[in-house]
């Protein structure tokens, strides 16, 4: 055997390890910094419990909203509310009321 047989199936195996461990390293990137990797899981993790904190504020909003619309209806109408409505969007003060700036 010669010298230039014996270095050929070294060569190949020596590819089939370079490719393999750069499809290694590839697919390993992929996994951590990739669309659906870890990273992106993380930030939508994070994103999935601020949305969570803003659909409960927005709930609170809505069922405060639903109680103060309830509460001036013609089946239930709270007067001091009406009241309190009225003369803030009037500009107007009673007179035993004390204006704090």
């Amino acid at each position: 055997m010669t010298q230039s047989q014996r270095s050929r199936p070294a060569f190949a195996a020596l590819a089939f390890v370079a490719l393999s461990m750069c499809l290694g390293i590839y697919f390993t990137f992929a996994a951590v910094q990739g669309d659906y990797g870890l990273f992106r899981r993380a930030e939508v993790q994070q994103q999935a419990s601020e949305l969570r904190l803003e659909l409960a504020q927005v709930q609170a909003e809505v069922t405060r909203m639903e109680n103060l619309t309830r509460r001036l209806s013609d089946d239930y109408l709270d007067l001091d509310l009406l009241d309190e409505q009225a003369r803030e969007i009037l500009g107007r003060l009673r007179t035993d009321e004390i204006v704090l700036p």
